[in-house]
């Protein structure tokens, strides 16, 4: 599979998340912990079968694939907070400030700024994004406290990416998501135990979106996302999630009947146009640059 392929298929697949989420009808950190735990159970399956090698990597590697799980902890458990107390266009758009903070810490780390033509993809791609949630801008301010959630997960998203990239370049894709998933869910379980959150799961709907969102979103979305990371920049990958904000429109208007308006269908052009120059730029790199190693 391609690295653009998967990554298509992998924001496809995590544009379902705040639908999946709404309709857990459980604390966002419950169900964050459920998604995580389902597809822990299946990575570990997934590695037995696979019967890929555990010995002779380095455990300093393996911590970082487990820091980069406590960091998804922190954004899902964020993320689904505030979309059950504020606009779910508004936690979004917070939400996908990531590409912005990747570029950001990519700068401070290696002291190399992004390229100007990434900028220019942030720009368009951002700037579609909040034409595409214009319309739940009446909402915005009501819920400070959600929305500083969704914040909070744009920066442990950012750092999740940035953590996963350096991780790709020694660990199986399957290895490392197996730890990073497994982290998360030991994460996120301390946390509902430590905050008195239930994880009683109050109907069998919700046990069908919990499965959605562990089978779906997390199993199938972030092991294209993270084999994506060993083969593109963790700036081009950010920039090219902004998509799933289109895509979840596409889904509640099909779900819900909820109406796109001309501002959100130009947002939605200047968001796939953003996506398009990042790829481009992709391409227009030389091998040296992009080589990655494949998947084993």
């Amino acid at each position: 599979m391609s690295a653009y392929g998967a990554l298509a298929v992998g924001v496809i697949a995590i544009a379902w998340s705040a639908i999946f989420v709404r309709w857990t009808l459980m604390p966002g950190i419950a169900s964050a912990f459920y998604r995580m735990f389902i597809a822990s159970v299946v990575l570990c399956c997934v590695l037995v079968f696979s019967r890929v090698r555990l010995t002779g990597i380095d455990r300093s590697t393996l911590g970082l694939a487990v820091l980069s799980g406590v960091f998804f902890a922190g954004d899902v458990g964020l993320f689904n907070t505030a979309v059950l107390h504020t606009s779910a266009g508004s936690a979004t758009f917070l939400t996908n400030n990531a590409p912005l903070l990747v570029g950001l810490l990519t700068w401070a780390i290696t002291r190399r700024s992004p390229s100007r033509r990434f900028w220019t993809a942030l720009a368009f791609a951002l700037g579609g994004a909040w034409l595409i949630v214009a319309v739940d801008a009446r909402h915005a301010g009501k819920e400070w406290s959600a929305d500083l959630l969704a914040v909070g997960a744009s920066v442990c998203f950012a750092l999740y990416l940035l953590t996963t990239e350096h991780s790709r370049k020694d660990l199986d894709t399957r290895v490392l998501v197996t730890f990073s998933t497994m982290s998360s869910a030991v994460v996120l379980l301390v946390v509902s135990a430590l905050a008195h959150v239930s994880l009683v799961v109050p109907s069998a709907r919700s046990l069908a979106a919990l499965l959605g969102l562990g089978l779906i979103c997390q199993f199938a979305g972030y092991f294209c996302l993270t084999y994506a990371l060993g083969h593109l920049p963790a700036t081009v990958t950010s920039v090219v999630m902004l998509a799933c904000a289109p895509i979840t429109a596409l889904f509640a208007f099909g779900l819900f009947g909820e109406r796109m308006t001309m501002l959100q269908g130009i947002g939605g052009a200047f968001v796939i146009l953003g996506v398009w120059i990042v790829s481009r730029s992709q391409q227009v790199s030389s091998p040296e640059e992009t080589a990655e190693p494949s998947m084993r």
